[in-house]
């Protein structure tokens, strides 16, 4: 089987760091894969709020980001009190979206994860997709 693989754009324009919590932890004792998921959509939020969204969904237009795809690629573990560095970058937009390519590190520099998440504009009124707003078109470019 072939294995998942996530490149890296040459530059990341946006880091955040997000403590891995005890709830995060899995039967092994480091951070579950559904928790890096979890933690990923926080660090998303984040990225989306530099870029001057709120979050990813706006409640009164009812337009927003859906994720519709993810790949991660695991390097190492993390333990409860980790701080991850979690590097993100838009890459490959589209006329309806843009991927967001993460890089995690703990705060020792150790490479723990890469991943991707492929984000389309969503009307929830309509239940469709539309095309991504000139603006944010402009920003994710």
């Amino acid at each position: 089987m072939a294995r998942v693989k996530v490149a890296l754009p040459d530059t990341f324009s946006f880091t955040t760091e997000i403590p891995v919590r005890i709830t995060d932890l899995n039967y092994g004792g480091h951070l579950g894969n559904d928790a890096l998921l979890g933690l990923l959509h926080e660090a998303r939020v984040h990225f989306l709020r530099s870029l001057g969204l709120e979050n990813d969904y706006d409640p009164v237009s009812k337009l927003g980001l859906i994720m519709v795809d993810a790949a991660v690629e695991y390097k190492g573990e993390a333990f409860h009190g980790d701080v991850l560095h979690i590097k993100m970058a838009a890459a490959d937009p589209n006329k309806y979206g843009f991927d967001v390519v993460y890089h995690v590190h703990n705060q020792a520099g150790k490479e723990v994860a890469r991943a991707k998440t492929g984000m389309l504009c969503f009307d929830y009124n309509i239940r469709k997709l539309r095309l991504l707003p000139e603006a944010l078109a402009a920003q994710v470019a």
